[in-house]
């Protein structure tokens, strides 16, 4: 892509939040600490502008990350710890170091070798589990499809297809055995192993269960809409309606 005459560069970028922690009341009084939740906003923000396949979006959105990124290394800087720059080494170091068939031994891998490689070399750079890199904040939804990619990448994974849709049969009968027993604690244990092993089915199928369920999110919150812009030109109110009338509306919609 042609760079136009106004393009600003990283090195002005960095600039930029040199000025702004000297003379911007905000951001002088910035910490690590008082970014991350911000930080964690806006990731959510760049997802929703991916989901939605907005170029634009995403474009803006990876500049505020970019931002974030600078700003935590201008805040470790300040504090002689590290800088910018340090962080692009890390990282390039760390591609290097973990893609060694790319830069030395230039051996063609498939797909699943690079992924298994790439948790061998995370285990001999000192990490106690293949496990250990996995976020403790994350969402559980993504944090178990992480556990289970990490997992399947070291062997421990069903040998089929039917095996894990046979896992999810079980533990739907494990939780369907716990509620005629009516003891809530094992309920909600059975439960979340149902939803683990759907989750695990779903890796199986070449879905991955945070988009599907992000999916079906959009499609059931543009029916409900519709329904209540239904229910509004017959000048009926939701709340009066029996659950009779409104699945018939519901299903109307579809």
């Amino acid at each position: 892509m042609k760079k136009s005459k106004n393009s600003h560069s990283i090195d002005e970028l960095l600039k930029i939040m040199d000025e702004l922690r000297v003379k911007c009341p905000w951001d002088k009084e910035q910490t690590i600490d008082s970014l991350k939740t911000l930080t964690v906003e806006e990731t959510f923000e760049l997802v929703d502008a991916i989901n939605d396949g907005d170029y634009d979006e995403i474009k803006n959105e990876l500049g505020d990350l970019l931002l974030h990124i600078i700003f935590y290394s201008k805040i470790a800087d300040e504090k002689q710890i590290f800088n910018f720059n340090d962080v692009v080494e890390s990282i390039s170091k760390k591609l290097i170091h973990r893609h060694p068939h790319v830069y030395k031994t230039k051996k063609q891998l498939s797909k699943e070798e690079v992924k298994k490689n790439w948790e061998k070399l995370k285990i001999n750079e000192g990490r106690d589990s293949i496990l250990s890199g996995v976020p403790k904040t994350l969402p559980s939804l993504i944090k178990a499809l992480r556990i289970q990619d990490k997992v399947s990448s070291a062997g421990f994974k069903w040998d089929s297809v039917v095996n894990s849709k046979n896992k999810v049969i079980e533990e739907f009968d494990e939780l369907s055995l716990e509620l005629e027993r009516s003891d809530s604690n094992k309920i909600e244990e059975e439960f979340g192993d149902f939803l683990f092993s759907v989750i695990n089915y779903g890796r199986y199928l070449g879905i991955n269960s945070e988009n599907a369920l992000e999916k079906t999110n959009r499609k059931f919150t543009k029916r409900f809409k519709e329904m209540e812009i239904k229910i509004k030109n017959e000048n009926l109110e939701l709340h009066d309606l029996s659950n009779s009338e409104l699945l018939a509306i519901w299903n109307s919609l579809k």
